[in-house]
């Protein structure tokens, strides 16, 4: 076969043996202030100094909460992620969390509908989820 003629049939092969390798799961990024409605976001969150935290009379508005690296807090309790599992697009967290009255474990199921959008799901309750969106401030 002459040079010319290789050239193709090898990036044919190539690229075709390239789709066939798996491809890496997309790590989902969590950082961030999300509020369970986009419109409510400066409503329920402020920035302050370099970091976001809850507007005054948050809870008056609407809920959320904050990631910021393993750490979640909301407007009762702060957590520290301890375990984090993928599957499509389903995460399940473990988390460490303490209110001004108690420690407990608590576990996340998490949908990701985007990377801007979420929901939280209720294994134990049949078709009950709460959708979140990432504020931009």
């Amino acid at each position: 076969m002459s040079k010319a003629r290789r050239f193709p049939a090898i990036v044919v092969l190539l690229l075709g043996s390239s789709l066939l390798l798996p491809v890496p799961a997309h790590a989902v990024e969590l950082t961030g202030a999300w509020a369970n409605q986009a419109d409510l976001c400066k409503l329920v969150f402020t920035k302050k100094g370099n970091g976001v935290v809850f507007a005054e009379l948050s809870d008056l508005y609407g809920s959320g909460f904050i990631i910021e690296g393993n750490r979640i807090r909301g407007k009762a309790a702060k957590c520290t992620i301890t375990k984090k599992k993928q599957d499509g697009d389903i995460l399940e967290l473990t988390a460490s969390c303490a209110t001004s009255i108690m420690n407990q474990n608590v576990d996340f199921s998490l949908k990701v509908i985007d990377d801007n959008n979420l929901a939280r799901r209720f294994p134990t309750i049949e078709g009950m989820e709460i959708k979140y969106t990432r504020c931009a401030l």
